[in-house]
C-alpha cells in the first residue's frame, strides 16, 4: 500500500508518500517534504496561529507536488485533523478530502499526537543516518523490531503524557502534565534567556558549554505514586534563579541551561522507567520534538544499562521528531480506518 500523508497541524506543511505491505514491522519512505515557517515565528518568539495559517496555504499544494513528482501513483490518503491549530488543520484536511474526492481514494483521519508515536515505525536504514537512531548497540535496526507492551513517552511543546501501548491501536493513557509541557518549558525558559526561539534546542546547545550541579533546581513530581507530570514550578524557580542575577554572561547562561535541561530530562527518565518496570514493558518509546535532545537519548541509554534490563529502547531519527507527514503516514498504516472524505472533521482538541 502507499499513502499520500499530509501534515498540517502547527507550523510545518509537509507531505509524505510511505509504502508497507501487510505483515511489515515498518513503513518505508519514498518521499518527506516539509516547508517551514519557522524563521518567521522566530521573529516573534513564538508562533502567530494566523501566519501559521496563511503559509501554509501558499505551501500546500506544491509540497504535495513534489512529494508526488517521482511517485505519481498512490492507494489512500493520509491527514493529521488534530490536536492542533484549527486555521492550520483546515488548510491540510479541506486539501485531503478535496483530493480524496477528485481521484476517488479513501482517506484516513489520523491523530497527531499517535503519529508521533509512529514516527518509531518508520524505516531509519536507508533514508536515514543510524546514529540518529537510539537502539541497544545493534549495527542495524532493521531486525530491532519493537515489541509490545510498550512504554510511549510523547514529550513536546504542548503535549508531555506517558502511554501503554499493548499492541496497534490499544492505547491506553497513564498520565500527563498538569500545568506546562516539557518543551513549553524549555520555550518559555528559553525567552527568559532571550535565547532564540525555540528555546529546546537552544538550551541545549547552551547547557554542552554550562555546569548542571552548578543550579539546585527542582524536579516536580519526580517522586509521585502517579505518572504525572508538572513543570510550571521548575520554570518559576529557573525565573527566580535569572532575577536574582545582576547580569546574564554567557557562562551563566549556559549553568542555568544546563542546570533546567537536567532537572527536564530527570524527571522524565524516572517517570518512564517506573512506568516500564509496573508494567512489564519490552520496549520504550520516545516521541515528539523534544525527543531529539540528545541529553534525554543518553540518559535513558545509560540508566537502562544501569538497571541491566532487556527493555529496548527507541527514538525516531532525529528529523522525525518534529512534525512531518511520514509519521502521519505510518500511523495511518498501522491504524487504518477509511472514512468517507465528507465525514472528516478537524478537532483542535483532540486527545488520545
Amino acid at each position: 500500500m502507499r499513502i499520500l500523508a499530509i501534515e498540517t497541524s502547527c507550523d510545518e506543511t509537509s507531505a509524505a508518500i510511505i509504502e508497507a505491505k501487510n505483515g511489515d514491522k515498518r513503513v518505508k519512505i519514498l518521499a518527506n517534504i516539509i516547508a517551514s515557517s519557522l524563521s518567521l515565528h522566530a521573529k516573534t518568539g513564538g508562533i502567530i496561529p494566523e501566519t501559521a495559517a496563511r503559509e501554509q496555504i501558499k505551501y500546500i499544494l506544491p509540497v504535495i507536488e513534489k512529494a508526488l513528482s517521482s511517485i505519481p501513483t498512490i492507494d489512500a490518503i493520509a491527514v493529521t485533523i488534530g490536536p492542533g491549530l484549527i486555521g492550520s488543520l483546515l488548510v491540510g484536511v479541506e486539501t485531503a478530502k478535496t483530493l480524496s474526492y477528485v481521484w476517488n481514494k479513501p482517506i484516513i483521519p489520523v491523530n497527531h499526537l499517535i503519529g508521533h508515536i509512529y514516527a518509531n515505525f518508520v524505516d531509519q536504514t536507508t533514508d536515514y543516518k543510524l546514529q540518529d537512531t537510539v537502539d541497544r548497540g545493534l549495527s542495524t535496526v532493521s531486525n530491532n523490531y519493537i515489541e509490545f507492551p510498550a512504554i510511549v513517552l510523547v514529550v513536546s511543546g504542548g503535549h508531555t503524557d506517558l502511554l501503554l501501548m499493548k499492541a496497534h491501536g490499544k492505547i491506553i493513557w497513564l498520565g500527563g502534565t498538569r500545568d506546562d509541557a516539557a518543551g513549553e518549558a524549555f520555550d518559555k525558559i528559553g525567552r527568559i534567556l532571550n535565547l532564540s526561539y525555540p528555546g529546546g534546542p537552544s538550551i541545549e546547545k547552551a547547557a554542552l558549554k554550562g555546569n548542571e550541579k552548578e543550579i539546585d533546581l527542582p524536579r516536580p513530581l519526580i517522586g509521585s505514586d502517579d505518572f504525572d507530570f508538572s513543570f510550571s514550578g521548575l520554570k518559576t524557580a529557573a525565573l527566580r534563579e535569572i532575577q536574582a542575577i545582576k547580569q546574564l554572561d554567557d557562562i551563566t547562561i549556559s549553568n542555568i541551561s544546563a542546570s533546567v535541561q537536567k532537572a527536564i530530562v530527570d524527571v522524565l527518565v524516572k517517570k518512564t522507567l517506573k512506568a516500564a518496570q509496573e508494567y512489564k514493558a519490552k520496549s520504550i518509546l520516545l516521541s515528539g520534538g523534544v525527543a531529539a535532545n540528545k541529553k534525554l537519548r543518553t540518559e535513558f541509554k545509560s540508566k537502562i544499562v544501569n538497571l541491566k534490563s532487556s527493555i529496548r529502547l527507541f527514538a525516531p531519527a532525529k528529523s522525525l521528531c518534529t512534525d512531518n507527514a511520514a509519521m502521519i503516514g505510518a500511523a495511518a498504516f498501522f491504524n487504518c480506518h477509511f472514512v468517507k472524505w465528507n465525514k472528516i472533521e478537524v478537532n483542535p482538541e483532540l486527545y488520545f
